[in-house]
């Protein structure tokens, strides 16, 4: 049986620790810009199904309550609904997954950023302006000093951003999904679309899908920094090396060495 590493033990500290520091100070002045931050993602998500799904963005908007909005045309509605809290789960393990390295972490700042900036080609209010060029340039500074000045410190960062992103995700989904019915929620809206499934009953959905996904990038992060990927490129660690066999019963294979990398996580 393996010990787990030290990049592997403070991972799951700093990420225990941020869930602490979420909890106890959620409510307050102190992580306010983060819970606006987690505010834009949402509605982002919004304005990213409807540009799947062939819609056309109107106005991207963050409220100081903590309130936002997407104005669009056209796409389709059944996808665009969910996408808000789907898309908060999706950011919130997309942002831990890749903490664990210093390209992936670099990767997911990035991709932060350049939505941050995107999003201000469509309509934004005052609110929404003042956010984004702060995380934008906020960010940005991380960036440079990961590869620039000091490592590791964006891992860090980024890590903060998904485990704060998906606690918030989780309390908001309670407090306006689950705990009570308001009319006004994307619940509801789905409801409205198909009356076979409860506002609750969607907000139960979108609970179990965040806390199902956080636990899947926190896995994937911890698989990263195992011994067994040391050197090795994101998809070549989790992926490993597939062998085709058309002649058996088994379209591909997944090798020894990359099993090894899921049995050592969980030898741990």
């Amino acid at each position: 049986m393996r010990s787990m590493n030290e990049s592997q033990i403070a991972f799951s500290v700093l990420y225990l620790a941020y869930v602490a520091v979420t909890l106890l100070f959620h409510n307050t002045i102190i992580l306010y810009p983060f819970r606006l931050l987690t505010t834009f993602l949402h509605e982002i998500s919004h304005a990213l199904a409807c540009w799947l799904t062939c819609g056309k963005v109107i106005a991207i908007r963050v409220f100081e309550n903590e309130g936002g909005v997407t104005q669009y045309i056209g796409g389709c509605r059944i996808a665009i609904i969910p996408a808000g809290y789907v898309g908060s789960a999706i950011w919130g393990s997309f942002f831990v997954m890749l903490s664990g390295g210093q390209k992936t972490a670099t990767g997911a700042a990035a991709l932060l950023v350049f939505m941050l900036l995107v999003s201000l080609c469509y309509a934004p209010n005052r609110t929404m302006i003042k956010i984004n060029l702060f995380y934008a340039a906020l960010t940005s500074i991380f960036i440079y000093l990961e590869w620039m000045v000091f490592s590791p410190i964006l891992n860090y960062i980024v890590l903060w951003y998904g485990v704060f992103v998906n606690v918030h995700a989780i309390y908001d989904t309670y407090q306006d999904t689950i705990r009570r019915t308001v009319q006004r929620s994307d619940a509801y809206a789905c409801y409205e679309q198909c009356p076979c499934c409860m506002p609750k009953c969607v907000g139960i959905q979108w609970g179990i899908l965040n806390i199902s996904l956080q636990i899947l990038g926190a896995w994937i992060a911890l698989i990263q920094m195992s011994d067994g990927c040391e050197n090795k490129g994101w998809w070549e660690c989790m992926a490993g090396d597939f062998v085709w066999d058309f002649n058996g019963d088994e379209i591909w294979r997944w090798k020894d060495d990359a099993m090894h990398n899921v049995e050592d996580l969980f030898n741990n």
